[in-house]
């Protein structure tokens, strides 16, 4: 990959020199929250209602490496069941990274399901290593959530009818999970932003021109303003441009 931005012409980044840009700030004394997308150049967030339609192999890798970096994955069910979620899988070269870190060996996800909709049977609950925290909400059906817990979750009850973001962060940070990766999908990211809890944006912009009625890459409630970023990073390769906005790398 060559960057863009800051300008260094010529220049290419290896694995650590990746690796390097996209650190989390440290140290942190909060939840950080990083959200990652691709979307094509005219906006789509999906092909044939899936992401991977838009990935490339580039995207594909600094996906990856934003795992490898979290402590946690934060993501919305529908986003999970469509995209075929289950835990984060053990590598060498994840293992490797994570323990170089001081990290844990695998980030468990974190799910947020104001129903507590989750199948026991999701893969997210009977293919990991290490088992998922689930977000969900009083008002849930007590057998959904039952459910859950016997199938290995850890259930955790964040607000009354919706889930509560602030709450379900306060409780990542009580468990020393202050790095956050957040995955989508679009319905989640649009209630962080509402609730100004968006610290970084990753974004692909993949080569395509998708048409359709594809979806973006935030729904729901308008913000009381647009939130305000700054440029942090382009890189390039093969068409593709991965873009970095953030707010402040402040703890």
């Amino acid at each position: 990959m060559d960057s863009l931005w800051p300008a260094q012409p010529g220049a290419e980044f290896d694995e650590s020199g990746i690796e390097d840009l996209y650190a989390y700030p440290a140290p942190l004394a909060r939840p950080w929250v990083r959200v990652n997308f691709v979307s094509s150049v005219d906006g789509a967030v999906t092909v044939d209602g899936r992401s991977r339609g838009l990935s490339s192999p580039a995207d594909h890798r600094v996906f990856m490496l934003g795992r490898d970096l979290a402590d946690v994955i934060l993501v919305g069910l529908g986003t999970a069941v469509i995209e075929g979620y289950a835990g984060v899988p053990l590598s060498e070269v994840r293992t490797d990274r994570r323990k170089r870190l001081g990290l844990s060996p695998v980030p468990p996800i974190a799910l947020v399901t104001g129903r507590c909709a989750l199948d026991p049977e999701s893969p997210l609950l009977t293919d990991t290593v290490v088992p998922p925290l689930v977000f969900t909400c009083a008002s849930s059906p007590t057998s959904a959530r039952r459910n859950v817990a016997a199938a290995g979750g850890e259930v955790i009850v964040a607000g009354e009818d919706s889930v509560d973001l602030h709450r379900a962060l306060a409780e990542l940070g009580e468990r020393g999970l202050n790095r956050v990766d957040c995955e989508g999908g679009p319905r989640l990211f649009g209630n962080l932003i509402a609730e100004d809890l968006v610290d970084e944006l990753c974004v692909t912009f993949s080569p395509l021109l998708a048409g359709g009625d594809a979806g973006r890459i935030a729904t729901g409630p308008l913000p009381v303003a647009p939130r305000g970023l700054s440029l942090v990073s382009v890189l390039h390769e093969d068409g593709s441009l991965l873009v970095r906005y953030g707010r402040g790398r402040t703890s």
